[in-house]
């Protein structure tokens, strides 16, 4: 009797992996799924994927598919069969029909902190009209006006404080959130904006952890960041909603102000705290870590260095004595910047890619993504391709000079996204990367303090917040 029980105990998970693979053969042949391997039951791929992306070259995950199935291939992580696109058509095809054929989709521990009403998770009418509200407030000609003099400012008051050695990624991020707080609700930096800057730490540290309070400790730490975040930011927005309405208020050119101001019933200070946090995240994480790959890959490029140099010391002899803050003209005579710009966004990719969820079965290439499947459409992948860029994984910012012919076709480079959810910061990124760039090249010289490498999981960074020694030029 005991040998019968030992017998069908073996046999039944024996049996159900069996019919798990006949089923999914079966279903994939009927579909026309993309070809590619769904990996364990379960399981699926992805602790290959995590695996790759804490190393220092990711690439192999998606070049051994690419090279065995093709640019669009089915593989099966985080809990849900996906399908990878490392094709440009067809990424642009995901991002140009978000609401009509795919919808986003993030995992719960990212939607749980944002909030639901954060522009990331907001769909169809409403996330239209954020979306070109949050537009309107970074266009070029609002940061030429009102914005670009509070970068520069606040770029070379934290540069002041600077000595010896420094972590530089540290300090971006210091700048970023800084310049973000300024531009979304007038505050200036200050102990409040600091404190607040140290819960944002800990509510991204969350992003990436299992979304169950019980069992991650990440997660309840970043639960009640969080909270604490919230908290302050509702404070503010009760503040600032009672001066509104009192008569004869100060009108304050911010991103709360407008919010504060919208017609038709206006929105909660829920919706207003929920809008402001996600923001303040897109803000600080994205563009700190542009600014110190930036940093990272000229300093491993000389050539490109002191190219760089030239022109920003060209910039600088030409203003007038005692005027260091820049102008929107000296931002406009910045080409081989705008190329190292280019070079720094592509390499480095901090948004990989997106995902989505389709919302029918969708043909595509001769495939079928079935409804309810998630999709990834990888940024990464084509911008390291080399059909698509010649020696793609080496930093080259002279590829995207005007003579050079390098010249590619907006499905090709996207590091901002694209369609309906284009991130609405781009040029507001641009603007202040380039800036920062400047003060730092006319300001300081430095050398790296100790050998860093950039990781990929769970964002892209380099592993020791990448130390360097400056010293301050005369």
């Amino acid at each position: 009797m005991a040998g019968l029980v030992y017998d069908l105990l073996l046999y039944i998970p024996i049996s159900l992996v069996i019919f798990f693979f006949i089923v999914r053969t079966s279903r994939r042949r009927r579909l026309r799924l993309p070809p590619g391997n769904l990996g364990l039951p379960f399981v699926g791929e992805t602790l290959q994927l995590i695996a790759a992306y804490k190393t220092e070259n990711p690439e192999p995950f998606i070049d051994e598919r690419v090279n065995k199935f093709g640019p669009i291939f089915t593989t099966h992580v985080f809990g849900e069969p996906t399908v990878f696109s490392a094709d440009p058509e067809t990424n642009r095809f995901i991002v140009q029909n978000e609401g009509k054929l795919f919808e986003c989709s993030y995992p719960g521990s990212i939607s749980n902190l944002l909030g639901k009403h954060s522009l990331l998770l907001m769909k169809g009418s409403l996330h239209k009209r954020m979306h070109s509200l949050t537009m309107s407030f970074a266009n070029s000609s609002i940061i030429r006006d009102h914005l670009l003099v509070d970068i520069d400012r606040l770029v070379r008051l934290n540069m002041d404080s600077w000595t010896d050695r420094i972590f530089l990624m540290e300090e971006a991020k210091k700048i970023t959130f800084e310049l973000t707080v300024k531009q979304l609700m007038s505050f200036d930096p200050g102990e409040w904006s600091e404190s607040l800057r140290k819960e944002y730490v800990l509510v991204i540290e969350g992003f990436f952890s299992l979304p169950l309070p019980l069992f991650s400790t990440t997660y309840r730490r970043a639960i009640k960041a969080r909270t604490k975040v919230a908290e302050a930011l509702s404070l503010i927005v009760r503040q600032r909603r009672k001066e509104s309405n009192e008569s004869g208020g100060e009108k304050k050119n911010d991103m709360l102000e407008a919010l504060l101001a919208t017609g038709d019933g206006g929105f909660s200070d829920e919706e207003i705290v929920d809008f402001l946090l996600a923001l303040l995240v897109a803000g600080y994480e994205t563009t700190s870590t542009i600014m110190t790959l930036a940093v990272k890959f000229l300093t491993e490029t000389p050539l490109a260095l002191a190219q760089l140099k030239e022109e920003h010391e060209e910039i600088r002899a030409k203003k007038m004595m005692g005027r260091e803050g820049l102008e929107w003209s000296d931002y406009k005579s910045m080409p081989f910047t705008q190329c190292v710009v280019n070079e720094t966004l592509r390499v480095a990719n901090i948004i990989s890619g997106v995902f989505r969820r389709a919302m029918t079965d969708i043909d595509i290439k001769g495939y079928t993504i079935p409804k309810g499947w998630k999709v990834f459409a990888s940024f990464r992948a084509v911008h390291l391709d080399h059909d698509h860029f010649k020696d793609a994984r080496t930093f080259n910012p002279w590829r995207w000079q005007s003579n050079s012919g390098a010249t590619s076709p907006g499905n090709v480079f996207t590091p901002f996204g694209g369609g309906p959810r284009l991130c609405p910061g781009y040029e507001l990124a641009r603007v202040e990367l380039s800036v920062f760039l400047h003060h730092l090249i006319t300001r300081f010289s430095w050398v790296p303090a100790e050998e860093d490498k950039l990781v990929f999981f769970p964002t892209t960074r380099t592993q020791k917040r990448y130390p360097i020694i400056v010293q301050r030029r005369n």
